[in-house]
C-alpha cells in the first residue's frame, strides 16, 4: 500500500535538495526527454552513474526548483505521472526523491 503523507526524512531531504538547487547546482534541465529513446538514455545514465549519489540524480534528472514550460505546456512535478500528491514525492524508480509541486525534471510525463 502506498505511503501517504510526507515523512520527517522526506522533509529533511526535500530541504537539502531545495538548498542545492537554490545554491546554483547546475543540472541538465535540457534537452527534455521528449522521446522514448531520450527517456531510456537518461534512465540508463541514472542507473549507471547516480545510484546513491543525490547530486548526480539531480544533475542527470535535470531538476529545477521552478516549473519548466515547453511548447506552452507547463511541466511541474505536481502534474507528472510519477508524482505522489499526498507525499510530495517522485516515485520514478531511478529517482525516488521528495520534491516540491512546482519543481520540474526532464523526465516529466503526463
Amino acid at each position: 500500500m502506498p505511503q501517504t503523507g510526507s515523512t520527517p526524512g522526506d522533509d529533511a531531504l526535500r530541504k537539502t535538495i531545495a538548498e542545492k538547487l537554490a545554491g546554483g547546482l547546475q543540472t541538465e534541465a535540457f534537452p527534455r526527454a521528449e522521446t522514448s529513446e531520450m527517456v531510456n538514455e537518461i534512465v540508463g545514465r541514472l542507473r549507471a552513474e547516480a545510484v546513491g549519489d543525490l547530486d548526480k540524480k539531480l544533475i542527470i534528472g535535470g531538476f529545477t526548483d521552478h516549473t519548466i514550460e515547453i511548447d506552452d505546456i507547463e511541466q511541474p512535478c505536481e502534474t507528472c505521472m510519477y508524482y505522489l500528491v499526498h507525499r510530495k514525492f517522485c516515485e520514478l524508480p531511478e529517482l525516488m526523491l521528495p520534491v516540491e509541486p512546482e519543481w520540474s525534471c526532464r523526465l516529466w510525463r503526463i
